[in-house]
C-alpha cells in the first residue's frame, strides 16, 4: 500500500506543479524528475517526436549520463517502435531484445531494463516517455499505469504550454507593430 500511496501522491504534486507552468521543458523535467523519484529506479527521458525525420528527440532526462544521452539519433521506426503504435512495452531484459537500438550503449550505462509508454494527446503521437532500471524490472501494471498517467499529464501540459508561448509571441509581435504604427502616426508629414 505504502507504493501506491506514493504514486498517488506523486501524480497530485506533479499535475499540480505542472498545472502552474507555462514552460514546456520544465513541464517535461518535471515529469522525468517524478517517475524516477517515485518509482526509485536509474533514470527516466522524455522524448517528443519529429514528424520530418522519423526520429524521438530527446527533449529531457533524469538520472542518465551525457554519454548515454548523447549516443545517438533515437530512431521512431526502430528503438522500441512497437510502443509508439500499440502502447506501452516494457522489456525485461535490454541484451535479449531486438527493438533495442543501442543494446551496448544501454549496457555499458548499467541498464538492464525499460519501459517505454507513448505520449499521445488529442489522437497525434507526440513522443514517449522511457524508464530505465539498473536491475531486471517486471514491470507492474501500477507501475505502467502510473507512467502512463504521467506521460499523458505531461503531453497536455506541454502540448498547452506550447500554445501559451506561441500566444505570448504572436501578441508581442502584435504589439511591436502597434508601436511601429503609432510611432508614424505621430510624426508629422513634411
Amino acid at each position: 500500500m505504502e507504493k501506491q500511496t506514493i504514486n498517488y501522491e506523486t501524480m497530485l504534486r506533479v499535475a499540480k506543479a505542472i498545472s502552474h507552468s507555462k514552460d514546456p521543458e520544465e513541464v517535461a523535467l518535471m515529469t522525468v524528475e517524478s517517475i524516477k523519484t517515485a518509482l526509485d529506479i536509474k533514470g527516466c527521458s522524455l522524448f517528443l517526436f519529429n514528424r520530418k525525420t522519423n526520429e524521438l528527440e530527446l527533449a529531457t532526462s533524469f538520472g542518465l549520463s551525457e554519454n548515454y544521452i548523447n549516443k545517438g539519433p533515437v530512431s521512431a521506426l526502430r528503438s522500441i517502435a512497437q510502443s509508439l503504435e500499440d502502447g506501452p512495452v516494457a522489456i525485461y531484459d535490454i541484451m535479449d531484445d531486438p527493438r533495442i537500438q543501442y543494446p551496448q550503449e544501454a549496457q555499458k550505462e548499467g541498464i538492464s531494463s525499460i519501459l517505454s509508454v507513448p505520449i499521445v494527446f488529442g489522437g497525434k503521437l507526440m513522443g514517449a516517455v522511457r524508464v530505465y532500471t539498473s536491475e531486471p524490472w517486471e514491470f507492474t501494471l501500477d507501475d505502467v499505469n502510473f507512467v502512463q498517467a504521467l506521460a499523458q499529464i505531461a503531453g497536455g501540459a506541454i502540448n498547452m504550454a506550447r500554445y501559451v508561448k506561441g500566444l505570448k509571441s504572436s501578441i508581442e509581435v502584435l504589439k511591436t507593430m502597434r508601436d511601429v504604427q503609432t510611432r508614424r502616426s505621430s510624426v508629422s508629414p513634411l
